[in-house]
């Protein structure tokens, strides 16, 4: 499984008002002036809305870059699967 790379950085370009030839794995949280608290909770939540996801708040804290915020998207979506592959079973 693979994140969307298109939808990632409509995320990011969405909550931090950014062109996508902006959107680097090394841009970091508080590095521009959009990406700060609230801009922050604006990306958790379209990434949240785009993906089908809940971050919990250690993921919320931890996403420092877009790297690191493309590896948790990643595992969230993976057990997103799990878990609806578990729910299929049991019906």
């Amino acid at each position: 499984m693979e994140v969307d790379e298109a939808k990632l950085k409509a995320c990011f370009c969405k909550a931090l008002g950014l062109r996508p030839d902006q959107i680097t794995g090394d841009l970091k949280y508080q590095s521009i002036q959009t990406w700060d608290s609230i801009g922050h909770m604006h990306l958790v939540f379209e990434l949240e809305d785009a993906f089908g996801i809940m971050f919990d708040t250690d993921d919320i804290v931890n996403m420092s870059d877009v790297a690191e915020g493309r590896k948790i998207v990643l595992r969230l979506l993976q057990e997103k699967e799990k878990t609806d592959e578990h729910r299929t079973e049991t019906t």
